[in-house]
């Protein structure tokens, strides 16, 4: 039997085994020193992270007050359910929404949205699953805190505007911002962020950097399922500013109920101080209800009540005032006289001009809607509404004259109301003209007469309107319509610093030149138009002079049966006549007669002003259509 030694191979089998321990404390040394010195800070950090969790206290917006001091908009306490997206990065948010819907009553496409909108937000912000919680829902998350320890309650301002539409087109409306705004370099560059509520219109959007606050946040430790063990420090949020507006809330609801019982329930009414732009009152019908966007636009029914009112044939959400275009109608008359006059083609003592019931150009005869008026002067022409007498001024003046008094007036450009959408007028050219009727392109005389008395090419929208006529009362002084009286100063909070108030920072108007005795003889003509036998003599107030000019606008399809292609009934005015304090514009959609339904509108809101200005009520309307126009 031969003899094996085995002692050498047990000696390298040792040495062997010796090297890959020594080998594998080495890894184990190298793999410390790198995740406890060079990643040290790094993983640190996470820790701690992990224990400790910021959540944001939003800030409350600012109140939206009118000039009266009356409450218009505030914001109130509710209740926001919310899913942490940290807490469920490694989970198939779907696999929750079906749990979700049931629990929390939410319609689950509405969560397939919700997820599929925030799936690019940082990890550390989270989803509101539901707004406006009520005891039922929050005692159903309590229940539910081992299985959907993500989930938490959270209180939040929401946002109140006044019930039925009341001043609707502007106050606005303020919703989460969307990802389409997050992307847009206005957005980007004021550090907004997903999940922020912002104005999306009205004034609520135009001055959302004042009105919003400042977020706070509260650092609390949460265990490691996320639930929340104590808080370790707290920065309280800094409120937004408060606004003053320009808005007399007695003028507004006198505008608002006119419009409402309207023929059609459609139009605008403006009324503005036009001693310095102060709009005190505005309102555009149909209206909308603002709280829809607030407070149930993510709930199935808000969806569906949105979608209503985009489709409905109305436009609830359009704000007539500022995107809304009419043809003026005889409303456009006395800028056409204070241009003709400033240009020369009619002087105070001499403005005499033939009527004679019309005017024949080749074989087509445009008559004057009034008859014959014979050779009227300017104060005539505009008191009766010639007709006659302006396209023959029209002829005068040419297409260039009107564009210098549309220059002038600045009926070609946006008036800067502090309203976002607002858009241009269109005013008469050759250009236009070439582009609405290729086969025909060249200017002619007739279209120099349809223009002349506001039915041919010129559209205007009722703010540029009003605006304009206000620096007539004004003796040419023309100034910026605006919504803004004040922001109020906020005081800091903790390290955030008091943000200052401020007003109004157009205030000085533009002075259109006009020549005194020019001035005083459209203004005597507006005059007579409410006080001397014109046409809306059946708004006359005793003691409270009304200049004022009616105006019947036909509708692109005149001659076609229906409500929906009767004519559009302006007035558009100020007083007293040689000292106005207030001016105002109506423009009742598809009503008829300017004297039977603008002029009457108008009145009530003089009525409620007058009232409140002078303690006593004015004398009972008279009333109604006096006059053809």
């Amino acid at each position: 039997m031969k003899f094996v030694d085995d002692s050498q191979n047990l000696r390298i089998r040792l040495r062997i085994v010796q090297a890959l321990v020594l080998l594998l404390l080495a890894v184990l040394a190298v793999r410390l020193y790198f995740l406890q010195v060079v990643k040290g800070a790094k993983y640190a950090e996470v820790a701690v992270n992990q224990r400790l969790r910021r959540l944001p206290i939003p800030a409350q917006r600012g109140a939206i007050i009118d000039r009266n001091g009356l409450l218009l908009v505030d914001s109130r306490p509710i209740y926001n359910i919310l899913l942490s997206r940290e807490d469920t990065k490694h989970l198939d948010r779907n696999s929750l929404i079906q749990p979700l819907a049931q629990g929390l009553n939410i319609d689950p496409q509405m969560l397939r949205e919700r997820f599929h909108q925030v799936k690019n937000q940082p990890a550390f912000e989270s989803i509101v699953i539901k707004e406006e919680a009520n005891h039922s829902d929050i005692a159903w998350v309590d229940a539910h805190q081992l299985e959907l320890p993500a989930l938490r309650v959270e209180e939040t301002p929401q946002r109140r505007y006044p019930a039925n539409g009341v001043l609707a087109h502007v106050l606005g409306y303020v919703q989460e911002i969307s990802p389409e705004q997050l992307e847009d370099p206005r957005y980007k560059s004021k550090g907004y962020k997903p999940g922020d509520i912002i104005g999306q219109d009205g004034i609520e959007s135009v001055y959302d950097e004042f009105l919003r606050g400042r977020d706070g946040y509260r650092e609390v430790v949460v265990d490691s399922r996320g639930h929340i063990q104590s808080e370790r420090s707290r920065v309280e949020p800094q409120p937004g500013q408060d606004l003053i507006i320009t808005i007399d809330s007695d003028l507004q609801a006198a505008a608002e109920l006119e419009l409402k019982n309207s023929p059609q329930g459609r139009g605008v009414i403006i009324a503005l101080d036009p001693n310095n732009g102060e709009i005190l009152a505005l309102a555009s019908a149909p209206t909308f209800d603002p709280n829809l966007f607030s407070q149930r636009i993510t709930t199935k029914e808000g969806r569906a009540e949105y979608a209503a009112l985009v489709n409905h044939p109305d436009k609830p959400l359009l704000n007539r005032a500022v995107q809304g275009r009419y043809p003026p109608g005889s409303t456009w008359k006395p800028l056409m006289a204070i241009a003709g006059l400033k240009q020369g083609d009619i002087t105070v003592d001499n403005s005499n001009i033939l009527c004679a019931g019309g005017i024949q150009i080749g074989n087509k005869h445009t008559r004057c809607m009034g008859g014959n008026h014979g050779s009227p002067n300017v104060h005539i022409a505009i008191a009766k509404s010639c007709d006659g007498y302006f396209y023959r001024l029209g002829l005068k003046m040419e297409l260039e004259g009107m564009q210098q008094m549309v220059r002038e007036f600045e009926l070609d450009k946006r008036t800067g109301i502090d309203l976002p959408h607002e858009i241009v007028s269109i005013t008469p050219s050759r250009e236009l003209k070439a582009k609405l009727h290729p086969k025909t392109p060249e200017w002619t005389d007739i279209d120099t007469i349809h223009a002349s008395f506001g039915q041919g090419q010129d559209v205007i929208t009722p703010i540029a309107l009003i605006r304009a006529h206000a620096s007539i009362g004004m003796k040419g002084m023309m100034y910026v319509p605006h919504l803004l009286k004040e922001v109020r100063q906020v005081g800091s909070v903790g390290e955030r610093q008091a943000r200052p108030g401020r007003f109004f920072d157009r205030p000085q108007p533009k002075d259109l030149g006009i020549p005194p005795e020019q001035n005083a003889t459209v203004v005597q003509a507006m005059w007579a138009v409410v006080n001397e036998g014109g046409t809306a003599t059946g708004i006359k107030i005793p003691g409270f002079d009304i200049a004022g000019k009616t105006g019947t606008a036909q509708v692109v399809s005149l001659g076609k049966e229906g409500s929906e292609f009767r004519d559009h009934s302006w007035f558009v005015s100020y007083a007293p006549a040689y000292k106005p304090e207030i001016a105002c514009v109506a423009l009742i959609e598809n009503a008829g007669l300017g004297s039977r339904f603008g002029a009457p509108s108008v009145r009530a809101v003089y009525d409620v002003y007058y009232n409140k200005k002078h303690g006593q009520p004015a004398a009972m309307k008279t009333n109604i259509a006096l006059k053809i126009r």
